[in-house]
């Protein structure tokens, strides 16, 4: 699963399990030492079978007992399953299984004779959950018990797909002239209103948890590094209890000068589909780890079916039509809630822009252009969302940067304009036009790997009810 191939020994081992049942031809007869966890204790009295995993592979160990100390042997061969252990012996060729005559003849596998061994920590029975066994526990359970929930090879690949999700974002972004920051995630002042804050005390300053990197973003671009991108946390006090919302959450966050709206969705889905790419080409292993889970579930295949660019981009007023002709019930105005988006879907179901929003739904930074109007002469904003199917996945547009539209829009949602001192200054010393988006990491796994609910691919969510472990 993991490529291992230039992991460098350490204490506990010379080579990775993956290092040795993929190299075994060339490695037999060469002494190794590894490490892992027991997955199954087989034999008993002079012989035992170990089959050790890590986060590399499996391999089996076999004991015999008049080839290494006996006490060493006895507490292996009696060791729970899930224990932690490390084993010293040579690589040998396992006798091939007996076939049929004319039956293809499996490639070899490869075992290690054990010399010496040692428990390093040994496993608590019974497991909470099971980790080999087909043992269905609710997902409250397995969230409680995440360090052995990641033990599992399905939930294992998930995560080792969302670390190439990020190291394929970050390669792209970069790859178009984005340069890597890092935001405050303490702020004294709300980015989208104030609304779904957490509170806290900064020594004896009132402050919050940043829910967007947002109005720091648009001042790096100020200061003149053009195209910036961060990922990382941020923090909704939304009282959300659905299957896509979290109160913490990771996004890719860009901004770029010299952009619009179209600029950025261009940067979007190209990045979007650069993942997609190196997934299918790269990461195939680990979609048929999560693929196997699904069948033994009664569960579709999910296939990384790369998306075709430019994504359909459906303007709100256009897709309000659509909303009506599929018998949904919404006016001008309103917002797209998912059983609307349900009926886009049906025509729409991959990713899709929804641009052009009306200004009055947008955040106070969302530029608009005075005669760009919908049907109803509603002032619409070069805000826009990307959404997969039902979800959305993206809030994005181009920013507003002349202040003095800046000051009267906060002044329009209730907001007072000195509150935001510290970034509307910014704007009063020549600000260029810009753009950018945030895309929940979450949701791009979620669309991956079919999940289902997004805690499920979050290693340890946080939502209204959780705050451990």
């Amino acid at each position: 699963m993991r490529d291992s191939e230039s992991w460098e020994p350490t204490s506990y081992r010379t080579h990775t399990i993956g290092q040795v049942s993929g190299n075994g031809a060339s490695m037999v007869g060469s002494e190794v030492t590894i490490a892992g966890y027991a997955e199954t204790v087989r034999g008993r009295g002079a012989i035992c079978f170990l089959m050790l995993r890590d986060g590399t592979g499996h391999i089996q160990a076999f004991l015999k007992k008049d080839n290494m100390d006996e006490g060493s042997f006895e507490s292996i061969q009696s060791a729970s399953r899930e224990s932690t252990i490390q084993v010293t012996g040579t690589v040998a060729q396992k006798r091939p299984p007996k076939v049929a005559e004319g039956e293809p003849v499996p490639p070899p596998e490869y075992e290690v004779n054990v010399s010496s061994g040692t428990i390093l920590a040994e496993a608590a029975a019974p497991l909470p959950v099971g980790v080999t066994d087909d043992v269905q526990v609710g997902l409250d359970v397995r969230l409680d018990n995440r360090h052995l929930d990641l033990r599992r090879a399905h939930v294992n690949a998930m995560f080792q797909l969302r670390s190439k999700v990020l190291q394929y974002g970050r390669d792209h972004l970069i790859k178009e002239g984005f340069q890597e920051i890092n935001s405050p995630k303490i702020i004294a002042a709300a980015a989208e209103g104030g609304t779904n804050l957490f509170p806290m005390k900064y020594f004896e300053t009132e402050a919050y948890l940043s829910q967007s990197p947002q109005l720091y973003k648009q001042l790096a671009v100020l200061g003149g590094l053009e195209r910036v991108f961060e990922i990382g946390p941020a923090f909704r006090a939304e009282k959300h209890d659905t299957y896509r919302h979290l109160n913490e959450f990771i996004s890719f966050d860009i901004e770029g000068a010299w952009m619009d709206d179209e600029d950025v969705m261009g940067v979007q889905e190209r990045m979007i589909h650069h993942i997609w790419t190196e997934v299918s080409n790269n990461d195939q292993d680990l979609m048929g780890v999560i693929n196997e889970y699904r069948a033994s579930q009664g569960q579709d295949a999910v296939t990384v079916e790369v998306p075709s660019l430019p994504f359909p981009r459906i303007p709100y007023c256009d897709a309000i039509e659509i909303v009506k002709d599929g018998g949904g019930e919404i006016e001008w105005g309103d917002d797209i809630e998912s059983h609307h988006c349900d009926l886009i879907a049906a025509k729409y179901p991959g990713f899709h822009f929804l641009p052009r929003w009306p200004m009055a739904m947008k955040p106070f930074y969302i530029h608009h252009k005075e005669e760009e109007r919908g049907t109803t002469g509603g002032q619409l904003s070069r805000g826009f969302d990307l959404n997969f199917g039902r979800d959305e996945m993206t809030s994005g547009g181009a920013r507003e940067h002349r202040v003095d539209v800046l000051e009267q829009n906060l002044r329009n949602m209730g907001l007072e304009p000195e509150d935001f001192a510290f970034y509307t200054d910014g704007f009063r010393y020549g600000a260029p036009p810009h753009a950018g988006w945030g895309l929940g990491v979450a949701r791009l796994l979620m669309v991956l790997t079919g999940a289902g609910n997004v805690r499920e691919v979050v290693l340890f969510p946080r939502d209204r009810s959780r705050v451990t472990p």
